[in-house]
């Protein structure tokens, strides 16, 4: 039973009568929710939910064997055919229907190896998932790191530096030039106006929506007469928006694509660039640690803090002299980013196919088309995550090798 699994909250309850006892060990299945499977054992003596059935094992029968079992899909298709309701949401699997489903019944000692096996190997697949996440986390962090870099050093690591006579940014190429924000690009200089008509529909896009460089959510559509007062903001090719509310968020999303009818909130600032920075360029400069964070430390307010369209335009950014030097940067960028995302969708593809492979497993293994009576059981092993730390800074060697480096030339 989800809900019970790993309880490590007290409720306080305002009539226990009403609640039922579980003894530890015991199984309790959730009667509107068993078809999600939320079935699973009482971990301590309690109470639980009036929701929940709760039905105590023979003493031939393994609590833990049964919990398996109930989770597993053929399962769920007899708990499907069992329980009664109108659609399938709201459906309820009563106790008189639950205990005449049959079930696979191997002998105690059988069950107890099968727990044992399932135990082992479910371990092993957690920590293998945990693993892999870890690598994904490590990734994205180090494509982070490249792109800060690289907007804000430049590509050539023994370039002579001269100050900013900015402290926040400090160092620059000496090549390089700085100025406020407001200098290098128009800001909210597009408005939906007043007056549009009722019917007009677009793309509308708030502080939910966005993530830093990234859409966490598909914006939704409103048609005018009906959206936001604050849908306000018209995006096109080559903007980025950065929120200017509740900045701790780090809302910043450059706009790659011709768009059409894409609308932001007024909580949003507009950035347009003009002819001296390259639109990507900027969109990854906004997007850079140091200039985010001053963002944030600009702002003002404690629930909802906020920075001025003028303080922000007043924010310094340091930039290549020329579209050619930015270009090259934004292709060797480009090359971390493909083989990062790749690493990256192998991982999580690898995630997935563990998660179906125990799955099954499991399935096999509880139903007995996979024995594993005199199975030795195997330990989880602990060198998996330096193994993959590895795997990150074998990566990076791969990436940082000087033919591919030249890709980007």
């Amino acid at each position: 039973m989800r809900d019970m699994d790993d309880m490590k909250r007290k409720q306080v309850m305002s009539d226990p009568d009403k609640y039922k006892r579980a003894a530890k060990g015991d199984i309790a299945y959730n009667m509107m929710r068993m078809w999600q499977g939320a079935v699973g054992i009482a971990p301590v003596d309690g109470l639980v939910s009036p929701a929940y059935v709760v039905a105590k094992p023979l003493p031939e029968a393994s609590s833990r064997y049964f919990a398996y079992l109930f989770r597993t899909p053929v399962y769920m298709n007899e708990v499907d055919a069992y329980s009664r309701g109108i659609v399938k949401d709201r459906n309820r699997l009563y106790w008189q229907d639950f205990k005449r489903m049959p079930s696979v019944v191997p002998p105690i000692h059988e069950q107890q190896q099968i727990v044992e096996y399932l135990d082992s190997v479910e371990a092993r697949a957690e920590r293998f998932i945990h693993n892999k996440r870890r690598l994904v986390e490590l990734l994205k962090e180090q494509r982070q790191y490249v792109i800060n870099q690289a907007v804000t050093r430049g590509l050539d690591s023994s370039v002579k530096l001269k100050s900013s006579g900015v402290d926040w940014i400090g160092g620059i190429p000496a090549h390089w030039e700085i100025a406020p924000l407001k200098k290098v690009s128009d800001i909210n200089t597009r408005t939906l106006p007043a007056s549009t008509d009722e019917d007009y529909a677009f793309k509308y896009f708030d502080i939910s929506t966005v993530g830093t460089g990234r859409l966490i959510k598909e914006p939704q559509t409103f048609y005018f007469g009906s959206a936001p007062s604050r849908a306000r903001r018209v995006l096109q090719k080559g903007d980025t928006i950065l929120s200017t509310v509740r900045t701790y968020l780090k809302a910043v999303y450059y706009i790659a694509d011709e768009v059409e009818d894409w609308i932001a909130s007024t909580g949003f600032a507009s950035l347009t660039p003009r002819p001296k920075i390259h639109p990507k360029f900027l969109g990854l400069l906004i997007q850079s640690n140091n200039f985010i964070e001053r963002v944030i430390r600009e702002s003002v307010g404690v629930a909802y803090p906020a920075i001025a369209e003028t303080v922000l335009g007043s924010l310094h950014v340091a930039y290549p002299d020329s579209i050619r030097e930015q270009e090259k940067i934004l292709r060797y960028i480009d090359v971390w980013s493909k083989a990062i995302d790749s690493a990256v969708a192998h991982a999580q593809r690898e995630i997935e196919l563990v998660k179906e492979y125990y799955t099954r497993l499991v399935s096999d293994v509880v139903t007995g088309q996979v024995d594993v009576r005199g199975v030795d059981v195997l330990n989880v092993a602990e060198e998996e995550l330096p193994a993959l730390t590895a795997e990150a800074g074998e990566l990076s060697g791969v990436i940082a090798d000087e033919g591919t480096l030249g890709e980007a030339d």
